[in-house]
């Protein structure tokens, strides 16, 4: 199952909608087959081993199949994967995690077993969990895992009062900053981070053998459409992958002119901002599992005060920059007593070269 967890795991960031997925056929002690799911719409995990042991010559009759999630059992954009396990005569199929989705969830197991087929599930459920973090919570929630991420001093400032914030972290901590990015299916800034640093937020990942930019959503927190028309987000070649979100109170022309080069959604008004409730429904519903919110301060409270963000990644750099006007990595209005403070769970930390990482999760999600 490990060998499995590990085989999905070669998909990170390139499954969505879709569950990272790794299978294992195993004969008289011996593998036969390995395969993963290696994106939405191309095979299985279970029907890529089949293949693989096929192309050794090897036969699956008898063997016993290792797969993190359990098979599904419904047509989708491929047929259902219990058809495919019965037709090769498996003995035996052992199962990490139950589908999560409450209308599928065990349903495979009876029909495996109807079939003369053993199943054993619930080996290394918890890492197979993880592994599926933001799948899970999608799939029973329909809106995205939000993981707020920042890199700040020691004592919390992400950019000097004059804006200067490159780079406040070493080369380790960015290096996995763009992992983080690169598992996510759209990045969230306010207008103020493209004002002030022109971002491209992109992510260069390794797809068969070559590197690649991938092309993952861009959302523009932008009210008033203030984004300029020359910036990188509305104007490169990604820049269809670009949703500058708006109210209808922004100027009319300014909205057309920005509709012309990339995306324009307007908002809901919730006390004279973007009602971000709003916003992570919708996106849930477009099929987005996982938003990484790299705002500035106000942006990262508006999601943590407002109870919309399950996990945060702080990274820390072994400096300090001091100054009432420096700005802060949460800022907003804050929360007025201690017993309100914004709870974390599950915490850990990780060192990258000088800096540190923190990754917890919400208490109360």
């Amino acid at each position: 199952m490990q060998n499995a967890l590990a085989l999905a795991r070669r998909a990170y960031g390139n499954t969505s909608p879709n569950p990272l997925v790794g299978a294992v056929l195993v004969k008289h002690g011996k593998v036969i087959g390995r395969g993963w799911h290696h994106r939405a719409g191309q095979p299985h995990a279970e029907v890529e081993a089949l293949k693989d042991a096929a192309s050794k010559g090897n036969d699956p009759k008898g063997a016993t199949l290792y797969v993190t999630l359990e098979p599904c059992c419904t047509h989708g954009r491929t047929p259902p994967c219990t058809e495919a396990i019965k037709a090769a005569k498996i003995k035996k199929v052992v199962v990490a995690a139950t589908d999560p989705n409450p209308a599928h969830a065990g349903r495979a197991f009876p029909l495996l077993e109807r079939a003369g087929i053993k199943v054993v599930s619930g080996i290394l459920a918890e890492e197979a969990g993880e592994l599926n973090e933001s799948f899970n919570h999608w799939i029973v929630h329909g809106t995205p895992l939000v993981i707020v991420k920042a890199a700040m001093t020691l004592d919390g400032k992400i950019a000097t009062a004059g804006g200067e914030s490159k780079w406040i972290t070493g080369e380790k901590a960015r290096a996995y900053g763009m992992k983080l990015r690169q598992g996510a299916d759209a990045i969230l800034v306010g207008v103020n981070t493209v004002l002030a640093d022109d971002p491209s937020l992109t992510v260069r990942v390794q797809s068969r053998n070559k590197s690649e930019e991938k092309k993952f959503r861009r959302i523009i927190l932008d009210s008033q459409a203030r984004t300029p028309l020359k910036a990188k987000v509305v104007s490169d070649e990604f820049r269809e992958f670009t949703t500058i979100v708006v109210l209808k109170s922004a100027p009319e022309r300014r909205v057309t002119a920005l509709a012309r080069q990339a995306n324009v959604l307007v908002a809901p008004e919730k006390q004279g901002k973007i009602d971000l409730r709003w916003l992570v429904k919708k996106l849930g519903g477009e099929n987005v599992m996982s938003l990484l919110v790299e705002g500035g301060g106000e942006v990262n409270a508006s999601f943590l005060l407002g109870r919309l963000a399950h996990r945060v990644a702080f990274f820390y750099a072994p400096k300090i920059l001091g100054g009432r006007d420096a700005r802060k990595g949460v800022a907003g209005d804050g929360s007025t007593t201690l017993a309100d403070a914004i709870k974390l769970k599950d915490v850990e930390w990780r060192r990258l070269g000088a800096d540190l990482l923190l990754t917890a999760r919400v208490d109360g999600d």
